[in-house]
């Protein structure tokens, strides 16, 4: 956890994104570590925790964590906390709240409170189209042979 709120602290200063950082562990040696690049790669997917788990997994050769823990220098976001569920690490450590997150202008509350709306009804309204046609795509997934499930 030291790892990564030094991390975090050197990102604040070199301002390369927001005071976020992210270690992936395992048998007591990192493999894996990420700060927030949000605004120096232009890219809002670029947290700390998705970049981390996708260095471990690269280090890896494997799409998941089993096995792993990830230190977090704060509580994941909604998109962090999925990331999180799909890669399947043993454990999650984080050290400021989400609270904490929000007193500082990174507010996930909102992201929450759209998820419990039905898709029309959030405020970047979510359209279902060409439903039929896209099955097709999960038949086909259903039937493949030597398909590596996840």
């Amino acid at each position: 956890m030291r790892r990564a709120i030094a991390l975090s602290l050197e990102n604040v200063e070199l301002g390369r994104g927001g005071p976020f950082a992210a270690v992936v562990v395992r048998n007591g040696e990192i493999i894996g570590e990420g700060t927030n690049q949000v605004t120096s790669s232009n890219d809002p997917s670029a947290h700390a925790e998705m970049l981390a788990v996708r260095a471990a997994c690269c280090r890896l050769a494997h799409f998941q964590l089993t096995g792993c823990e990830i230190y977090t220098s704060c509580e994941p976001c909604p998109m962090c906390l999925g990331l999180i569920y799909w890669a399947r690490p043993d454990k999650v450590y984080y050290a400021n709240t989400a609270e904490d997150a929000a007193a500082i202008g990174f507010d996930d509350s909102r992201i929450y409170r759209e998820l419990e709306s039905p898709p029309a009804a959030r405020s970047i309204p979510m359209m279902q189209m060409l439903r039929h046609e896209a099955l097709a795509a999960f038949r086909a997934w259903q039937e493949k042979p030597g398909k590596i499930p996840y």
